[in-house]
């Protein structure tokens, strides 16, 4: 099974590739935050919890997100694969991620990372912002922010991977094709 983590700070261009990698290999994208929307409009018991916890200003402790991915997976047995999005952020997530693969019989193929400079990166949430509506893409500072907490608290878990050699980091600047061949010749040595 390839599972994959795409994985860069924003403004890389994570969505554009993930859909790309999507289609040619026949993947599931696993976003959790799209895994927690879908869990509480459909009323799950998880989703539940994750609603009284998101009322209350909490954040959704990683034993149920890890439950939720798990049902993610179980649900989708025919597949080639999941991308994950937005998790694991931390060290204990993957290494719960890694223990909830291995009970499924599968593992993390590679930590596929795309490598943008910062200056890059504001450019491109300010383009993106101009259509968006988004108001987190139209301001510098606060684009600013995110990389630099992007920076600070997701950008170590590169060395988690790493440790497990598992970690690619791929040049994300150039044209989409390009950026996708490069991600494409790292998967189809996998």
């Amino acid at each position: 099974m390839l599972n994959l983590v795409l994985f860069g700070p924003p403004g890389a261009g994570k969505g554009t590739q993930s859909n790309l990698l999507i289609k040619r290999y026949n993947l599931v994208h696993l976003s959790t935050g799209d895994i927690l929307r879908e869990e509480i409009a459909i009323g799950t018991v998880l989703g539940l919890e994750a609603k009284s916890l998101m009322d209350k200003g909490d954040l959704v402790p990683d034993e149920v997100v890890i439950s939720m991915i798990s049902s993610k997976l179980d649900n989708n047995p025919s597949v080639n694969g999941f991308i994950f999005d937005g998790f694991p952020r931390t060290g204990a997530q993957a290494t719960a991620l890694d223990n909830l693969l291995v009970e499924k019989g599968t593992a993390i193929a590679a930590m596929l990372s795309l490598k943008v400079k910062d200056r890059e990166l504001i450019r491109r949430l300010l383009e993106r912002g101009k259509n968006s509506g988004r108001s987190d893409d139209q301001n510098e500072k606060i684009i600013a922010n995110r990389i630099q907490e992007y920076n600070n608290k997701t950008a170590p878990l590169k060395e988690f991977y790493a440790s497990q050699n598992k970690l690619s980091e791929i040049e994300g600047i150039g044209s989409v094709e390009d950026i996708a061949d490069k991600l494409n010749e790292v998967i189809d040595t996998l």
